[in-house]
């Protein structure tokens, strides 16, 4: 309890510090017909800056839009080093598919496109995929993969840490089913809407980072993307390192992350 309680102080006095980098908005997804609640974070000198890149950084099961913030409360820090936005959506447990299952769940839609225009609009960014990254944790890196090689027009890098990017191997878990229909009726479906069955769609100019701790229960189905990734000759950045499915975990392979985005920015 005392531990939770420091954690959480820790947050909150994060939070206060850098209060002027942080909006919360809502956007009106016009596809589901509801607002998003979202976090944009800005670097400290946002004011005297132009033509920003953007990270968007996607939540796991169970998570919100303020997930990654609570995660890693250095994220402020981070975006005035790299000098980028971040901005990291509420994707509820989504898996950040349009759902051919439930037509209120439309957040690939939301994401790429709904919520990008709006940044675009609102928000000082480069106005290009040289300039959009996409990338997150466990259903989020499953979100960044899916989103980044599906929406290549919109993002020019796109990134997965602790990602679920084959979901067959999991057909009860997270509510998956509740999106897709369960699997033994309609696998069809589930390999359609699963990462590594979207390799062919890839072009050489995308940038793809991939991480995993080798204790993770998805270890194994990220080693299987990274071996079909170099039987296609698609180039990527694979990172493994002792890790478990958990947040210290994320909260240092961001750094990793963030750094190969700012890079792909920075080219």
């Amino acid at each position: 309890m005392k531990r939770i309680l420091l954690l959480s102080a820790t947050f909150l006095a994060c939070i206060s510090l850098y209060a002027k980098q942080i909006d919360t908005i809502e956007v009106l997804s016009a596809s589901m017909n509801v607002k998003v609640k979202n976090i944009v974070i800005l670097p400290a000198d946002y004011e005297s800056k132009s033509n920003l890149s953007v990270l968007y950084l996607l939540h796991g099961y169970g998570g919100n839009h303020n997930s990654w913030l609570q995660l890693k409360p250095e994220l402020p820090q981070l975006a005035t080093q790299y000098g980028m936005i971040i901005v990291c959506p509420d994707g509820k447990n989504s898996w950040y598919w349009d759902s051919p299952a439930n037509p209120e769940s439309k957040y690939e839609t939301y994401v790429a496109k709904e919520l990008v225009g709006y940044i675009d609009k609102n928000y000082k960014t480069k106005k290009d995929k040289s300039g959009r990254a996409v990338t997150g944790l466990s259903m989020g890196g499953h979100g960044g993969l899916w989103l980044g090689i599906r929406n290549q027009n919109v993002f020019g890098a796109c990134g997965s840490t602790s990602g679920g990017v084959d979901i067959r191997p999991f057909p009860d878990n997270w509510d998956m089913k509740d999106a897709l229909g369960n699997y033994r009726d309609n696998s069809e479906q589930w390999d359609n809407h699963t990462v590594i069955k979207q390799l062919h769609l890839i072009k050489p100019s995308l940038a793809i980072i991939i991480d995993c701790g080798t204790s993770d229960f998805f270890y194994q189905v990220n080693e299987a993307l990274h071996r079909e990734l170099l039987y296609r000759n698609i180039s990527h950045d694979y990172i493994t390192r002792p890790g478990a499915h958990n947040g210290n975990y994320w909260a240092n392979s961001i750094e990793y992350q963030i750094l190969f985005f700012a890079n792909f920015f920075g080219k």
